[in-house]
């Protein structure tokens, strides 16, 4: 992987990351399109970027995450990761195959497009308001929504802002949640990804260049996703989720007919 790749890919994640649109779809999409080899590395830095992406939520969310003494607020969070902890563990190697597939990508796109076509008129009456309103039941079964978005092109915050609204939250609540949400669920898959690299082909992670690489990516996603970030609360309050349906369907159209001519 080059400098360059690097950094246009890290920028994809940023972008992507809290869109629901997923972040893992339009790196792979990227990666093929650049012909960026599947190694072991370019499968870790797509992982491992996605840090620099929820550092940003802490960045934007301070007031929301410290002083500490919110305790109700964490263990909610650790809730709702345990079903992506749990599946993410016992079906690792099948994800990872899954993520060289562009056209899993692009049926999934197109099918999480269509639903999101409709979501806005599906959930019509929330009443959840607040973080504080959320239940550690509802918590979990947010949670359980997110691990559909272990399919490449699902998206993990479409996933889990559907299953938000399906348990009463309004847009913009579903949305921050999803977004809280992200950091242990990224945190743990990065550490994860990095131990399993580590055990694996530990010569990766001694290569001062793929080091570079990834400090590099990092940056660049955390700076782009703050901008994604607040562009994305704004939009979803104004207008919802149809934009975000119809770009989905018309990528995951072009990308079924870039691989059925040969392109990717």
């Amino acid at each position: 992987m080059t400098t360059f790749e690097a950094i246009v890919i890290a920028i994809v994640e940023g972008l992507t990351e809290f869109l629901p649109v997923s972040s893992t779809g339009h790196m792979i999409i990227a990666s093929s399109l650049m012909r960026v080899a599947q190694d072991d590395f370019t499968k870790l830095f797509e992982v491992a970027i996605q840090l620099g992406a929820i550092i940003s939520v802490v960045i934007i969310y301070w007031k929301r995450f410290f002083p500490l003494n919110r305790w109700n607020f964490y263990f909610k969070l650790i809730v709702a990761v345990i079903p992506a902890l749990v599946l993410g563990a016992l079906f690792s190697d099948k994800i990872d195959e899954l993520l060289e597939s562009p056209t899993t990508v692009a049926v999934a796109l197109l099918v999480g497009g269509i639903v999101l076509l409709f979501i806005d008129r599906l959930f019509t009456s929330p009443a959840i308001e607040e973080e504080s309103q959320i239940s550690f039941g509802k918590a979990f079964v947010t949670g359980i929504w997110q691990c559909v978005a272990m399919l490449p092109g699902v998206s993990r915050s479409a996933a889990s802002i559907i299953g938000g609204m399906q348990q009463k939250m309004t847009r913009n609540l579903a949305a921050e949640f999803s977004f809280f949400l992200a950091i242990p669920t990224m945190a743990a898959a990065t550490g994860y990804k990095l131990l399993k690299t580590f055990k694996t082909n530990p010569d990766v992670l001694k290569d001062s260049h793929n080091l570079m690489l990834l400090a590099l990516g990092n940056v660049v996603a955390f700076v782009v996703a703050m901008l994604a970030i607040k562009f994305f609360i704004g939009y979803v309050q104004k207008y919802g989720f149809k934009l975000f349906g119809w770009y989905r369907i018309i990528l995951g159209v072009v990308l079924l007919m870039l691989i059925y001519k040969g392109y990717l």
